[in-house]
């Protein structure tokens, strides 16, 4: 059972590097050039979050597997690279679930908050959020290197990287990954559905009170910009959300089920193995569905993906034209 899942994680990564690659590519050029109906401050954040997912893919989905399944020999398993690669790769995983954190309080305060929202969603606070909080979360990542050592050292090169045991026994290193493990992503999870439950019940209430002054309560028709507006932002916001949350759910029970129960992951049964493997999968699925998200949910986007997909095909059609001219 092992080997077949391992198979199939093989051709799955293959398969998500290519996809993830080039999606979270078309969403920062299109998302990047601002002509998705979007505010420059949301734009921001979502652009942010593509890159973020980008990063994982390459670090987590095409470096690693390259590293230790095709070419076990290369420099990418030299000690300090790949402790290098690891401390990129949590720290990507890292930015890439407080992106999303940080892009579902912004709409929070966009939609719930209308006093603070001339001040705190602008594009200038958007940049700061975003680059203090990558600036922690690396800075947080840093002493991950330390807690790698060789595997073996061939010719004075140490080779490999595997956790010191001291990891998994020290009082220090044990507090550290439930910290780490608390901030990437049970206080993500805890914050998305606490935001979102506040932005629900605020919309409720304030759809009640619009319906009440523009008359609808008495069977009127009235359309109404200010909540088809905040309709469309709240379908983003919580599409965006649910994939986290769901995404991630597997992982977060496996970490679960490993703490509490004291199993050791090396010892576990295939069918722990198995689902372990899922969670693994699944969260790297996370970095590649944004931007199917904004295609079902931004009309505009859509547009942009289509003129991105024609412009080769018309671009060649337009060089053939010329040429026979």
């Amino acid at each position: 059972m092992r080997q077949t899942i391992d198979r199939i994680s093989k051709i799955y990564h293959i398969i998500l590097a290519i996809i993830g690659v080039a999606v979270n590519l078309l969403a920062i050029v299109i998302l990047s050039r601002g002509k998705c109906g979007l505010s420059t401050c949301t734009t921001r954040y979502l652009v942010a979050m593509a890159t973020a997912d980008l990063l994982v893919i390459i670090t987590e989905v095409i470096l690693w597997p390259i590293s230790y399944y095709h070419f076990p020999g290369s420099f990418l398993n030299i000690t300090p690279v790949c402790s290098v690669n690891i401390v990129l790769l949590r720290a990507a995983t890292d930015c890439s679930v407080w992106f999303t954190v940080t892009f579902t309080f912004d709409r929070f305060v966009a939609i719930c908050c209308q006093k603070l929202k001339t001040k705190y969603c602008t594009k200038k606070t958007a940049a700061v959020v975003l680059a203090t909080t990558c600036i922690l979360l690396c800075s947080k990542n840093i002493p991950v290197y330390f807690a790698r050592e060789p595997g073996e050292i061939i010719n004075n090169v140490p080779w490999g990287c595997v956790a010191k045991p001291s990891y998994y026994t020290d009082a220090g290193w044990v507090g550290f990954d439930w910290f780490a493990t608390v901030l990437t992503p049970l206080l993500p999870f805890a914050l998305i559905l606490s935001l979102n439950a506040l932005t629900v019940r605020h919309i409720l209430m304030t759809s009640q009170v619009r319906k009440g002054l523009r008359g609808q309560s008495k069977g009127e028709n009235h359309s109404d910009p200010e909540m088809e507006s905040r309709r469309k932002s709240v379908i983003l916001l919580f599409t965006i959300s649910s994939n986290f949350i769901l995404l991630w759910l597997v992982y977060v029970m496996e970490f679960l089920y490993y703490n509490i129960t004291g199993t050791d992951q090396t010892y576990y049964t295939d069918s722990e193995y198995v689902f372990q493997q899922v969670g693994w999968m699944l969260l790297n699925l996370s970095c590649c569905t944004n931007t199917f998200i904004y295609v079902v949910t931004q009309s505009k986007f859509r547009e942009q993906v289509k003129s991105a997909v024609k412009y080769p095909v018309t671009s060649i059609i337009q060089l053939m034209n010329k040429q026979n001219n």
